[in-house]
């Protein structure tokens, strides 16, 4: 009894629409931030008296982004385009993926919230006072990356309505050439 028939065979994978390189410095964007976030997080973790949340958003951040990345390499990750029938592990790592962006977002939030509610906070330790103090690579890098997750959403935004732009002027185009 052969057992070929329990495996799916896979016909040939797709090529990617978009090229090499463009996949690669987005795999190498998905591993490397993550890392920065958890190794920024934990060599600042007790360098933000004035508010403690921010390495543990870092941290945090880090590890369900790096979760992210690792589970995007899976093989149940890529679909077929003519398959009807989901399966089980692809039925799964969406979910698990769709819950953690969901919590990802939420946590986003509430970082905005402890970085930009402290700005500009005493990069210097004032002995007087030590609450107010928090170390200038932690929160500077806290602060840019969640800046970057808006410039990059803003960008996302016009471009994506340029596109939609263009795609409509040019079926007005082609329309009227059809008349």
């Amino acid at each position: 009894m052969s057992n070929v028939g329990l495996l799916r065979q896979r016909p040939n994978t797709p090529t990617p629409s978009l090229p090499v390189p463009v996949l690669l410095f987005s795999q190498f964007l998905g591993f490397a931030l993550p890392i920065a976030h958890i190794v920024i997080g934990s060599l600042y973790l007790n360098e933000c008296p004035r508010q403690r949340y921010i390495p543990i958003y870092l941290i945090v951040g880090g590890v369900f982004g790096l979760v992210i990345a690792l589970l995007s390499c899976l093989p149940c990750t890529q679909r077929e385009e003519d398959d009807s029938n989901p399966d089980p592990p692809g039925c799964l790592y969406s979910t698990w993926t769709s819950l953690t962006k969901l919590f990802l977002f939420c946590w986003f939030i509430a970082g905005n919230v402890w970085i930009y509610s402290i700005y500009q906070p005493d990069y210097v330790k004032n002995p007087a006072s030590p609450e107010l103090y928090c170390n200038k690579t932690l929160y500077l890098f806290a602060f840019w990356v969640t800046t970057m997750g808006y410039i990059f959403a803003g960008l996302s935004f016009v471009l994506g309505l340029c596109f939609m732009l263009c795609s409509c002027l040019c079926r007005l185009a082609v329309s009227d050439d059809d008349v």
